[in-house]
């Protein structure tokens, strides 16, 4: 999945010349939590909506508070993002700077924006949760084969499978998450176990006293 596929075009923007007070109706009437500030098409800030109450509220005691420019409030560091990164690329830059959106270019062009939700939505939709399905957890080894074994023999018992996300685990195995096609979702786990796979999840039932 692409940033263009999750991105928000076209893209709301403050002009370099707008005041805290213009830019906060605009961010209230529409309900953002960012907006680039633009110099004639070219982006050279971030208003967050937060850093606009820090800003609105220090200035709030003056008169002119509210024709202030918008430059005081806004950040000059712009991180962005290509149409065409992987949303995981943006999502580790979003994470490693601790910042809620990036402005995607193409080239000098701004296209889109790309926002902290947008990528729960692209989450939401790896993970398949969007479909009726079942969820599995296996600790596989980490080594060659290993999930060609298990696809293998999901595929020997008809089951469809509609993501996969794996993570490497503290043990030195690699956690594998699937959603799959299939509300037989324990006994297939049992067979699995019976085939020697670690199921993580869905732990077994207790036996009954």
């Amino acid at each position: 999945m692409l940033v263009k596929d999750k991105m928000h075009s076209p893209v709301t923007v403050l002009p370099l010349t707008a005041t805290l007070g213009e830019a906060f109706a605009i961010f209230e009437a529409q309900g953002f939590r960012h907006l680039p500030v633009v110099d004639q098409g070219r982006v050279v800030g971030i208003l967050s909506d937060r850093d606009l109450h820090f800003a609105t509220s220090a200035l709030c005691a003056s008169p002119q508070g509210a024709e202030a420019p918008v430059t005081l409030a806004m950040s000059p560091h712009v991180l962005t993002a290509d149409p065409l990164d992987p949303v995981e690329d943006a999502a580790r830059i979003m994470r490693e700077h601790k910042i809620g959106c990036l402005p995607v270019m193409d080239g000098s062009e701004l296209v889109g924006i790309l926002t902290g939700m947008d990528l729960l939505d692209a989450l939401v939709s790896l993970t398949g949760v969007t479909k009726p399905s079942s969820r599995m957890e296996v600790a596989l080894a980490d080594q060659p084969g290993e999930l060609a074994r298990l696809t293998a023999f999901l595929a020997d018992r008809h089951v469809n499978i509609h993501s996969i996300l794996t993570s490497p685990d503290p043990n030195g195995s690699v956690r594998t998450v699937l959603r799959l096609d299939s509300n037989q979702i324990r006994p297939l786990a049992d067979a699995m176990r019976a085939a020697n796979f670690e199921i993580l999840w869905p732990v077994p039932k207790p036996w009954p006293h």
